[in-house]
């Protein structure tokens, strides 16, 4: 049976009382905690550095930190966030002039590595790295804020991507990105989708715990 992971996004929560605000979602039945990183460069947004990993881990925060930087370039600020305390960091292709090279410093710096594909990005990124690759992440809105719509396409695009992954042999988690929430998560996890991240779903609900324990519900409904 497939390990559904749900990874809350912080870019969505009160930052005034982040601690609590992580504790609580991990508390409510969260997997890990994700973060946007963003450098008002490779996206039109300026957000959170390592010293916002460091400072929860000081906190007392043992979750994994899944760490996804839209930045430009990448390789500089990768020992950062491992340094800080990270689990997984990701990047996009497009912001690495040489991408085997910054898959293999995440794994060197203690990390997993993780690729992320941007919806008009071809998965043939993956092809001659998927044995350095921990995670893949697909952006299922175009990177640089949070709350956009879910983009229908991303739907055949997990398809083929589990394809690759299962046929690759390797243990690579499917991770999705954007405008996931509790009426369509479902038909993402049936598209082949182990891991969402969702901000404003859970970060904008009442009640942290009643919307993941829905959003299992549907993931189980779907999955079988």
């Amino acid at each position: 049976m497939t390990d559904f992971w749900i990874a809350p996004s912080i870019l969505s929560a009160d930052f005034a009382r982040l601690g609590e605000e992580v504790d609580a979602v991990i508390d409510a039945g969260a997997d890990l905690i994700h973060f946007d990183v963003m450098d008002n460069h490779y996206v039109p947004n300026l957000t959170i550095g390592p010293l916002v990993a460091e400072a929860l881990r000081k906190y007392g925060v043992e979750a994994p930190l899944d760490v996804h930087l839209m930045v430009k370039p990448v390789d500089r600020i990768i020992g950062d966030f491992a340094e800080a305390g990270a689990s997984y960091v990701s990047f996009h292709p497009e912001a690495s002039e040489h991408v085997d090279r910054s898959l293999q410093l995440i794994r060197d710096s203690g990390c997993k590595s993780g690729l992320v594909f941007n919806p008009a990005t071809p998965l043939s990124w993956l092809e001659h790295v998927l044995d350095k690759v921990d995670l893949v992440l697909l952006m299922s809105v175009n990177p640089g804020f949070g709350g956009q719509s879910f983009i229908e396409s991303t739907i055949t695009k997990l398809e083929t991507a589990r394809q690759l992954i299962d046929a690759s042999g390797y243990t690579i988690r499917l991770e999705v990105d954007g405008g996931v929430k509790v009426d369509n998560i479902g038909r993402i996890a049936a598209a082949g989708a182990d891991t969402f991240v969702a901000g404003s779903a859970i970060f904008g609900s009442d009640d942290y715990r009643a919307t993941i324990a829905e959003m299992r519900r549907e993931i189980a409904s779907a999955t079988g």
